[in-house]
């Protein structure tokens, strides 16, 4: 009986570090990406999170933008203003933006029910991607 614990412990052991694995090569990836081409959370890691990790959408939101508090930025800032392609007083005039609307939205998100949050997210993927494909 103990050697069926133990065997038990350690797979349960196994998946967790697999997980883990998982999940750091996943951050890894559309941290590559966001580099890359400058998009990451919403448009890769929340239907990863949704489809992946079987989370509904305001965990998936939520856990997206503690994702991105800092590493993506930060790094991938640093590369692109060492190249001189920043613009700091737009970008910090857009950061005070983003933390006052972010706070709004994230209020405002937790009265949706998923389900509408979900729409609305693929409603604005949906009309970005149709924009950026037939703008010249």
């Amino acid at each position: 009986m103990y050697t069926l614990v133990l065997r038990v412990s350690q797979v349960r052991k196994v998946k967790t570090i697999m997980a883990a694995a998982v999940s750091l090569a996943i951050g890894i990836a559309i941290g590559v990406i966001s580099g890359l081409i400058g998009l990451g959370g919403g448009v890769f890691l929340i239907p990863i999170l949704v489809y992946g990790y079987g989370m509904d959408q305001h965990r998936a939101q939520g856990t997206s933008v503690a994702t991105l508090l800092l590493p993506i930025g930060a790094l991938a800032f640093w590369k692109y203003y060492g190249a001189g392609n920043v613009d700091i007083k737009i970008a910090t005039l857009m950061a005070i933006g983003f933390f006052a609307g972010g706070y709004f939205g994230g209020s405002w998100a937790q009265a949706l029910p998923t389900l509408l949050l979900r729409r609305i997210f693929a409603a604005c993927l949906i009309g970005i991607a149709i924009k950026m494909f037939f703008q010249k």
